[in-house]
């Protein structure tokens, strides 16, 4: 059985529809795959639409922003109550986190010879319910500064960036707790990628699962090479942690994640989203 558990849709920052995700997992030979796009669930419905009439089986998710400190944490949530008014309300304080710093964003911008207009930016957003730095990136590329997203995040939107600007996002500790309240699962998406792991250390790992409920890590993804896919395996089954893997897939808005490069295994889904 292949499992993705990690992809994103136009609802975010992916350039596929919610459908077009779901024929696209179809194609790629996935039996299951989780969309979880960041911050909201507003994709879900019509992707759970779609992959019914394919005979896919989809895991309804989401990837939170967090924070460790002032640094940027992805963590992934499955299965959890859509309807939590807890969850609800800390998902539109992000959202609303990202509105608030898209014009001091711009200043930076043009203060480094990048000159974009609101307008410019927005075109980019299409459904998504909140502005986000990949579309800032993709108006960039749009107006020809750069080639391509990677490109604009690698120069100028990488967190401390000389283009970023910080923002709210749930603290990790706050936001593996309030998953666990509303019913669900948290998995860690790709903890060690980027230069994360000085953020992310084993001793802290071990304290988010022990201390905090952490149901689970990324452990294959694509900004994770083999030496370090290996020690969080090892970690994690020492933990007791569920292992999984995903793509991270997002259209053509990502380069070299396409869906199924990272698969999780039966096993394990069971252990994260027993089926009902």
């Amino acid at each position: 059985m292949r499992i993705d558990l990690h992809t994103h849709s136009a609802v975010s920052d992916g350039t596929d529809t919610p459908a077009e995700l779901a024929r696209a997992a179809k194609a790629a030979g996935l039996d299951v795959f989780a969309l979880t796009d960041h911050d909201t669930f507003d994709g879900l419905d019509e992707a759970a639409a779609e992959a019914g009439k394919l005979g896919v089986r989809l895991i309804r998710g989401v990837e939170w922003s967090t924070s460790v400190g002032r640094r940027s944490v992805h963590l992934l949530g499955y299965g959890l109550d859509e309807e939590n008014p807890e969850v609800l309300a800390e998902l539109a304080r992000i959202r609303e986190g990202r509105e608030d710093r898209l014009r001091p964003v711009l200043a930076k911008l043009a203060a480094l010879g990048y000159e974009l207009s609101e307008e410019q930016v927005r075109a980019q957003v299409g459904v998504s319910p909140s502005v986000g730095r990949p579309h800032i990136a993709d108006a960039l590329v749009e107006a020809g500064y750069l080639p391509n997203r990677n490109a604009v995040f690698d120069q100028l939107l990488y967190d401390g960036g000389p283009a970023d600007v910080p923002r709210y996002t749930t603290p990790l500790e706050t936001a593996i707790e309030l998953i666990s309240a509303a019913g669900g699962s948290s998995v860690l998406a790709h903890p060690w990628g980027r230069g994360r792991r000085a953020q992310l250390p084993p001793d802290y790992l071990t304290k988010l699962v022990n201390d905090h409920g952490l149901d689970g890590v990324e452990v294959d993804h694509q900004d994770h090479d083999e030496a370090t896919r290996a020690e969080l395996r090892e970690l994690a089954t020492r933990l007791g942690a569920v292992l999984t893997g995903g793509s991270d897939y997002h259209g053509t808005g990502k380069v070299d994640h396409d869906l199924g490069c990272n698969l999780t295994s039966e096993d394990m889904l069971a252990r994260l989203v027993p089926r009902s």
